[in-house]
């Protein structure tokens, strides 16, 4: 008997992102890429239990920041863990506007577009963002993704392999001021600003190449 199985179905958003990921022709071109520093603000760190409260990002292109181009969405709580608010801030009936764990991804990936991801232990964002997905039923992110620690690895002339840098750590390092700490688009922000200047001091001894800065050694959750 002959069967005829149908192509796997997948909703619109997820098969543009797909698209547009896979048939990116900016990649060879470091001043052409669109990054997009992020930063999620979440109930914890237990991607199986935990919940994304807030996304933020900023886009950078041509060793620019883009403030116009710039995202910020708060999300409904589901899980609501009292002893991170003193961190972030964000209270389960705060003032803020929050959409749907649904709508917020949708509109998340939808601003994303083929954008490189920066982040600072991105694979802790990364892996929020795919946990979310994956309630979706799509997913994993298909973006490459850039890790300011890593980048920092590659610059220093010491061994720091061992080391995991912290986001303050960084900004010291590399003289960046932190406004708004704590907050998804204030440490989207201030990943921005640290990715330029480890770009700009990265390029003084190197071609900048994006392949040559991506971590392909992270754990990240399909």
């Amino acid at each position: 008997m002959i069967r005829f199985f149908k192509k796997k179905q997948v909703p619109k958003f997820w098969q543009e992102h797909l698209d547009k990921v896979q048939n990116s022709q900016k990649y060879a071109n470091f001043e052409n890429i669109r990054f997009v520093a992020i930063d999620t603000e979440t109930t914890g760190f237990d991607y199986e239990n935990d919940r994304i409260l807030c996304i933020g990002a900023v886009a950078i292109k041509n060793n620019k920041i883009l403030v116009s181009d710039s995202f910020e969405i708060y999300l409904k709580q589901e899980v609501f863990n009292k002893e991170t608010v003193k961190i972030h801030g964000i209270r389960k009936n705060g003032n803020e506007a929050k959409l749907s764990e649904e709508e917020a991804i949708i509109k998340f990936i939808e601003y994303l577009d083929d954008a490189v991801i920066v982040a600072h232990h991105t694979a802790f964002d990364v892996n929020m963002i795919n946990q979310a997905l994956k309630r979706l039923k799509v997913g994993p992110l298909e973006s490459k993704q850039l890790d300011t620690n890593y980048i920092h690895k590659k610059i220093a002339k010491t061994d720091t392999y061992k080391k995991i840098f912290s986001l303050d750590e960084l900004c010291e390092i590399y003289n960046v001021q932190m406004h708004d700490r704590h907050t998804a688009l204030g440490d989207a922000l201030i990943t921005a600003y640290l990715f330029l200047k480890q770009t700009s001091k990265y390029k003084k001894s190197n071609v900048l190449n994006l392949f040559d800065l991506i971590n392909t050694n992270y754990h990240l959750i399909k």
